[in-house]
């Protein structure tokens, strides 16, 4: 009898292996056969003469970064939005030029990207152009300007950006700016929201047909832009409030509201927003000595050196990756998405993965581990037909609906 109860057992163990197989390998085909679409990634912050985005950087070594343009091939990655990020810094006449000049550099260093690796990726524009490199087997690379800081005081730079090819704005970053309040500024009074000049930038953002990003934004801030905005707007990397309480998710009351807009959230896979870390963990401890030492010196928005902060973020770099051990997975992240679609269904979700930028989960650190998003996915139900809009259908819809309010 134990014989066979062992028998039963071990058939039981193989018969899953043998369903986890099959579910695998057909996540992987649909994986690769749909048009996949990652709305947020800051690559081009690794871009230089040292590291070249047209060549395969071996995965899970510190400077390989998570992702270059074979490996988005490799991963099933047709395009993505590469972030032309600009940090905050002083809301000065001297740190607005500063800013104008770093965003400028970071698009200069991508029209050489394109001109030299025009084999390997070209500039999307449209949903159309987007298909057509997809299908000629090049990689899709839409542009984004993280922060609105270097457009300082001028509505009129706007218009810059756009020729340049830049089809979305994220009006904040992790402090306020003249445009608008940020959800992660430290403030001693109340949130303000958007400005008057914001107000404005979107309107002109309209005007051109650029998706207005909200993601980084406060909840003032986020509830003013559905008033004004006259296109559907995009998160272009937020989570689920509701399943992380962090001040950089989103509620759902403002998921229902997006949803009335129209718009659409694009799930970030960076730990924190997927997971928070218990107050009590190594990395948290050592994130809070970072912090510490950052605020010493006034805060990120006030450091000056370009060496110090450089010297920052590769320590940011490092805790990550040593503490990759305490991450969220894959399955805490799709719950964001089951979430997210129980509250406002399956045409307003996707994905923004902030990789290069602190995204990475435990079993999903770099670009080729994509599928295994996809994996999940269908294990919990999801049709091929929901996945094509989670992979990039609704935030297609969202960047032509933009074109068409465009006068």
């Amino acid at each position: 009898m134990r014989f066979l109860a062992l028998l039963a057992t071990l058939n039981l163990v193989l018969g899953a292996q043998e369903a986890s197989a099959e579910i695998r390998s057909k996540a992987l085909a649909i994986h690769h056969r749909l048009f996949t679409l990652d709305t947020h990634c800051d690559t081009p912050m690794r871009m230089s003469d040292r590291w070249d985005v047209g060549v395969r950087h071996e995965p899970g070594k510190r400077t390989s970064g998570t992702q270059d343009l074979v490996r988005m091939k490799e991963g099933g990655l047709d395009a993505s939005f590469f972030a032309v990020f600009v940090g905050q810094g002083p809301r000065t006449e001297t740190g607005n030029q500063a800013a104008w000049e770093k965003a400028n550099a970071v698009l200069d260093r991508l029209d050489r990207m394109f001109a030299q690796h025009s084999d390997l990726c070209g500039r999307a524009t449209t949903a159309a152009e987007g298909k057509r490199l997809a299908q000629a087997g090049k990689r899709a690379i839409f542009l984004g300007l993280e922060n609105g800081y270097p457009l300082g005081t001028s509505v009129e730079r706007v218009d810059h950006f756009f020729r340049r090819g830049v089809r979305y704005i994220t009006l904040a970053h992790t402090a306020d700016n003249d445009l608008a309040a940020s959800s992660t500024e430290e403030r001693d009074r109340p949130d303000g929201g958007l400005t008057d000049l914001g107000r404005k930038v979107v309107a002109r953002m309209n005007d051109l047909g650029m998706v207005v990003d909200v993601s980084h934004i406060s909840d003032q801030a986020f509830a003013d832009v559905l008033k004004v905005s006259r296109a559907p707007v995009m998160a272009s990397h937020s989570c689920a409030r509701a399943i992380a309480d962090h001040p950089r998710n989103l509620t759902d009351d403002q998921l229902r509201a997006l949803k009335k807009n129209g718009g659409v959230i694009q799930l970030c896979i960076l730990g924190d927003y997927i997971k928070p870390p218990a107050a009590d963990s190594g990395r948290r401890k050592a994130e809070r000595d970072l912090r510490r030492r950052v605020q010493a010196l006034g805060g990120w928005q006030n450091l000056k050196d370009p060496k110090v902060i450089a010297g920052f973020e590769r320590e940011w770099e490092a805790l990550i990756e040593d503490y990759r051990h305490e991450l969220p997975t894959v399955k805490d992240a799709v719950d964001h998405i089951d979430h997210i679609v129980k509250v406002i269904g399956i045409d307003h979700v996707g994905i923004g993965t902030d990789f290069d930028g602190g995204g990475g989960l435990r079993d999903c650190s770099d670009v080729t581990h994509l599928p295994r998003i996809t994996e999940e996915l269908l294990r919990r139900g999801y049709r091929e037909a929901d996945l094509a809009k989670i992979w990039g259908g609704n935030a297609l819809r969202v960047l032509e609906a933009a074109r068409r309010v465009a006068r």
